[in-house]
């Protein structure tokens, strides 16, 4: 692999280049966004006030790592623990209680982009109605246990197999999700062209996922790389996700020499501070930030904790979110402001009273790399003011605290849609 392609691809390299843009920034020479870091402080005091009201002053070990599980238990119902007390009343050990996990995980956050703002689910059976990041995972649930990832349709064992991805088709994946013309979700078609992709990749890689390219094989490939140590390393599970994935990400995104590089992004500051700018083949201007696939690094971990006990190292590696809820959390904050020529030029696309970019637009990459940057001061901000002897995890800060911020403020401020203060033009799979 070329170096250039094996260095973006690393977890170093996202910080590496935020800490560029984050010495631009504080030099107030950003292309698109006026910083006032003077904020900072009451950002951190929403959020400590966030995690505080949910978690103090006791209950800060319950704080779960920002992760999928929790979304399928939405409205307090035990989704999860109820299906796992099923399967072990079925016989099932604890290494096949992880590999459905990491199944249905793995589907579940690659389908977990930004549905918009008029998606709802209803769940069968209860008649509840989840919407966006919940309402996603409670559809992706409920597909699982329907064995609508899997060739096996005999029987009651869910899985998800290479087969059953590659043959998953749209209309599927809609009836699924509850899509129709008066119930829309962004995205739906490239949602199910990536699983199918997915699928392809999984039945590539047979070392780590078997003849069938299940997901759950995972399990038994990391379990052998930790011996009797009960120690996974997080950077070595990095480079396997990395290898799978890479692959199924959309044709047209970045890439160097020739070969794609995923979720990483062109971005201005990068190439006025490049020392070979005008190279088609230099990487040096290109901000890396492999959102999805930390996603699903954060989600898949937590059953190899929970479930066999097991324990992760150079989890720090791994950054914050650059996504719209994070990002969002400091332009409604007044953190960051778009500047005039930008804030114009979004408001034209739009139409409407929010800026609107594509998702590779300089605007949003400049947004994104910042947002790394912020989280990162935040958190050490936030840790200064919780009760004493009480630490977090980045993960856990994102949970309960940036993520669920940046949320509730979008939903004080536009309580209609409760939407990110600056739109994204997504096709599904970007985030």
């Amino acid at each position: 692999m070329d170096s250039q392609v094996k260095y973006l691809l690393s977890l170093g390299a996202i910080r590496d280049r935020a800490k560029i843009v984050e010495d631009v920034a504080k030099s107030g020479k950003l292309n698109h966004f006026d910083l006032h870091e003077d904020r900072l402080s009451e950002v951190a005091d929403f959020v400590t006030s966030i995690i505080k009201r949910d978690y103090g002053p006791d209950k800060y070990d319950t704080i779960p790592p920002h992760g999928r599980w929790q979304h399928f238990e939405v409205g307090n119902v035990p989704r999860v623990a109820d299906m796992i007390q099923a399967w072990k009343n079925a016989g099932c050990d604890d290494l096949e209680l992880t590999r459905r996990l990491i199944d249905l995980f793995f589907v579940s956050v690659l389908l977990d982009a930004g549905a918009g703002d008029h998606w709802r689910y209803v769940e069968p059976g209860t008649d509840q109605t989840y919407e966006r990041s919940e309402g996603i995972a409670v559809a992706s649930l409920h597909m699982f246990n329907s064995l609508a990832f899997t060739t096996t349709k005999s029987g009651t064992t869910p899985m998800v197999d290479g087969k059953g991805l590659e043959g998953l088709t749209t209309e599927a994946l809609s009836a699924g999700f509850q899509v129709t013309d008066s119930n829309p979700m962004l995205g739906v078609s490239s949602r199910a062209a990536l699983l199918r992709s997915l699928g392809q990749s999984l039945l590539s890689h047979t070392d780590v996922f078997g003849a069938e390219g299940r997901p759950g094989k995972l399990v038994d490939y990391m379990v052998s790389t930790a011996g009797d140590s009960k120690k996974l390393d997080i950077l070595v599970f990095w480079d396997i996700l990395q290898n799978l994935l890479i692959p199924i990400w959309p044709k047209d995104r970045t890439a160097i020499n020739g070969m794609p590089i995923g979720d990483a992004w062109p971005l201005g500051i990068l190439r006025n501070k490049a020392t070979s700018p005008d190279s088609t083949g230099s990487a040096e201007h290109i901000q890396p930030f492999h959102k999805l696939t930390q996603w699903l690094t954060y989600s898949l971990m937590v059953p190899f904790q929970r479930v066999l006990g097991m324990e992760w190292i150079n989890a720090e590696s791994l950054t914050a979110l650059p996504e719209y809820r994070n990002g969002g959390l400091f332009v409604d904050f007044g953190v960051l402001a778009l500047k005039e020529e930008a804030l114009s030029r979004g408001l034209k696309a739009s139409g409407g009273d929010l800026p609107i970019f594509d998702a590779g637009d300089d605007v949003i990459v400049e947004w994104r790399a910042v947002t790394l940057v912020l989280i990162d001061a935040v958190y050490k901000m936030i840790l200064t003011r919780l009760d004493d002897g009480t630490h977090l995890s980045l993960a856990q800060c994102l949970e309960a605290g940036t993520w669920k911020s940046g949320r509730e403020i979008a939903a004080k401020r536009r309580p209609e849609t409760k939407s990110s203060p600056i739109l994204i033009n997504s096709d599904g799979t970007v985030f």
